[in-house]
């Protein structure tokens, strides 16, 4: 292994952690709170995205569903063929676009509009066509991709799951999930064991 690419390597554990590091301090702490409550009382929750941030998105879905509440991922492809049927009013939609100018989502906030269902963006261009549609906007920090050409989703993936992350952890707390639903919904693997063991609700 070149010497090089060894430095390389290790440059992104501290390009990333200076991201995470920096992150909190660029989210609005009232957007966030809105945004909690949002997704809260939904009934039904859609993400979308394209490339890495679409990536993301299913990532979330899937935690959201793991803490019962009903998500999906829908593909910017099939929101436009008939997938947003999923939504209804009152719902929320949740887009992920670091330049917030992705033109495969533009057609999606259209529809949810149209159809009343909420909107949140994650996004670094607050001024972007997808933001200023929102109902709600977060703010994405990105310091810079990890490769030399800082042009991959590296950094920026994290900085959306970090955040994916932290409404999550609110979420669970905001909803007085239990570890015992969890438990339910979660009997396979290692966590499905250790979850399911009688002793682990033992006060």
């Amino acid at each position: 292994m070149k010497r090089t690419s060894l430095s390389a390597a290790f440059e992104a554990f501290r390009i990333e952690a200076e991201c995470i590091q920096a992150l909190e301090s660029h989210i609005d702490q009232e957007a966030f709170e809105k945004a909690v409550d949002l997704l809260a009382n939904a009934v039904r929750i859609g993400t979308s995205g394209c490339g890495h941030s679409g990536i993301a998105c299913q990532h979330f879905s899937h935690l959201l569903c793991c803490i019962e509440k009903s998500a999906r991922f829908i593909s910017p492809s099939e929101a436009n063929h008939g997938a947003t049927g999923f939504l209804q009013a009152g719902d929320v939609m949740v887009f992920a676009s670091r330049g917030g100018k992705t033109a495969e989502l533009l057609p999606v906030m259209d529809i949810c509009k149209k159809k009343l269902v909420h909107t949140i963006v994650i996004s670094e261009n607050l001024s972007s066509p997808l933001a200023t549609q929102a109902d709600i906007v977060l703010k994405q920090y990105v310091n810079r991709e990890v490769d030399r050409f800082n042009s991959q989703g590296t950094t920026s993936t994290t900085s959306l799951c970090v955040i994916f992350h932290a409404l999550q952890t609110a979420l669970l707390e905001e909803t007085n999930f239990s570890l015992e639903q969890f438990a339910c919904i979660h009997p396979g693997g290692a966590v499905g064991e250790r979850l399911n063991k009688p002793e682990t609700y033992e006060s």
